[in-house]
């Protein structure tokens, strides 16, 4: 059966939605019915401008350092036709399909908001190539967030233009013209501004980030899963996560995360099997999960926030406001706060992913764990995890370089036009890599913390609560206990997998910014 269109309201797209357009499962788009009155009158407006022979920047203009050079109404397609080739000047490889379905949605929604002036056909069309899985072919690099994505976001373009190239379901590339043609539309000869509106934006970096925010969440309530495993693993203390001393400091993600852990181990046998041993206090790592992880949770809520307000945003140039009828030229495509929001998830990834390491170490050393040195009984003959440590240490150590603030970088462009930029497009792509690392480190925690139980459990008999034990059950589906080497790297490879697609308990999904019941700014 057909599936029933989720339809876009611009300013009530909310995180959930835009976490399901990413994930790409079950679902297509329609525009709220609402919004076809606004778009036509704005474009209505930007005719009007046209057939007066006014001159408005971005309409009979040419663009940035060219903004006084006067075009011809005759010559306005193809001002603006040259628009989209002359800066489909990206290079690198494609935009994954998800974040290209989120380029594709967010640009209608923010068309939508009825301030640039294009046909609502144009931006149907953008919701038409969703709908029907066709991909526009979006190199990753190329913009430094100002004048909008405009490289990226033109290759986009090129496509509703018969130009370019896109990618078909079943992953064959074909040309602009033939992609427009498989879903039943001719390639558009844009109006006046049509051009300038696609290409002006923040949409590419807003989708890049959007997409760092949802794998951060992924690996975050699979780091509070391992590191539930890690503290069992080394019989400590749950003291620490009472919550009469988060209250006390009032910090909501500490409150939270503290909260979510004490819930993950309820109904433990291990943990009051050594309630008097004389253990005062675990290493940081372990003690300070709520502290560390909650800050990292705090970070990663405020960025949501301002995602998801970005992604409901106008944020070409010039807008069009049809109360007046006036064109008014001002800087919505400048993405400093996605820039500032990509660089604040990425220290969250790079801190969930350097405590981890911090476990996996912990774990390792018999002096601090009291389990048998680099978790395997006949040590010598076998060096068990020893060596997946350096690969966590190696991957949490670059994910330091790469959490280095990209908004606080700039390179003027345009002849000096546009002479201060966000770069915030960079900053959102490389927070995949850093995902990626990230999970790679969780999963080796993970699969130590599981060792660890293990090792002990002859001869304690004791079990975990039953949140911890149906994880620890999952886990070992997917890699067997370590009773003598073998080739880890594929057993590393399925835990990165699980930390990225664990299905978790709501004890951790439910405190993650696009899982929660909050209204859209």
């Amino acid at each position: 059966m057909p599936i029933e269109p989720t339809l876009l309201l611009p300013g009530h797209v909310d995180l959930a939605l835009l976490r399901r357009i990413h994930a790409g499962r079950d679902i297509t788009l329609a525009l709220d019915p609402s919004t076809a009155h606004g778009m036509a009158a704005a474009q209505a407006a930007v005719q009007r401008i046209v057939d007066n022979d006014e001159v408005v920047y971005g309409i009979n203009t040419g663009f940035g350092k060219l903004a006084s050079t006067r075009i011809g109404n005759d010559h306005l397609a193809e001002l603006q036709r040259n628009l989209v080739l002359s800066h489909s000047v990206g290079t690198g490889e494609p935009l994954a399909p998800a974040v290209v379905r989120l380029v594709l949605a967010t640009k209608a929604v923010s068309l939508a908001r009825g301030h640039s002036g294009v046909r609502p056909a144009l931006v149907e069309a953008l919701l038409a190539l969703f709908n029907a899985g066709v991909m526009p072919h979006i190199p990753a690099k190329g913009s430094v967030g100002a004048s909008g994505d405009l490289a990226p976001l033109a290759h986009m373009a090129c496509v509703l233009i018969g130009e370019g190239k896109a990618t078909m379901p079943d992953g064959s590339i074909v040309s602009g013209a033939e992609a427009m043609k498989r879903i039943g539309l001719d390639s558009f000869v844009l109006g006046p501004k049509e051009g300038l509106a696609l290409l002006n934006g923040t949409q590419v970096s807003t989708a890049l980030a959007l997409a760092g925010l949802f794998g951060a969440e992924s690996v975050f309530a699979s780091a509070l899963m391992a590191g539930a495993l890690s503290l069992e693993a080394i019989q400590g203390s749950i003291k620490p996560f009472d919550a009469r001393i988060h209250a006390a400091r009032g910090q909501p993600g500490q409150i939270a995360v503290a909260a979510a852990v004490r819930t993950l181990l309820d109904g433990s046998e291990i943990v009051p099997s050594h309630a008097d041993c004389g253990r005062v206090q675990d290493p940081y790592s372990v003690r300070c999960i709520p502290q560390v992880m909650g800050a990292c949770l705090d970070n990663l809520t405020h960025a949501a926030r301002v995602l998801v307000i970005e992604a409901n945003a106008a944020s070409d140039n010039p807008l069009v406001f049809v109360d007046t009828g006036e064109v008014i030229s001002g800087g919505n495509f400048h993405a400093e706060p996605v820039a500032f929001a990509a660089d604040i998830i990425a220290l969250a990834i790079a801190e969930i992913g350097a405590i981890a390491e911090r476990r996996i170490a912990l774990l390792l050393d018999t002096g601090l764990s009291g389990l048998p040195p680099f978790l395997v009984r006949d040590g010598g003959l076998n060096s068990g995890f020893m060596i997946a440590q350096v690969t966590a240490a190696a991957l949490a150590s670059e994910n330091k370089s790469l959490a280095h603030p990209a908004s606080v970088d700039s390179l003027p462009t345009s002849a000096n036009q546009e002479d201060h930029v966000s770069m915030a497009t960079f900053a959102a792509r490389r927070l995949g890599d850093m995902v990626t690392h990230t999970a790679v480190v969780v999963g080796i925690e993970a699969m130590c913390a599981a060792q660890g139980i293990e090792l002990k459990r002859p001869d304690s008999g004791l079990k975990s609560s039953p949140l911890v034990e149906a994880e620890f059950a999952k886990i070992r589906t997917q890699v067997a206990f370590l009773e003598r080497d073998r080739y880890l790297a594929a057993d590393i490879e399925a835990m990165r997998l699980w930390a990225l697609a664990a299905d978790l308990p709501p004890a951790l999904t439910d405190i993650l910014p696009s899982h929660r019941k909050e209204p859209t700014p």
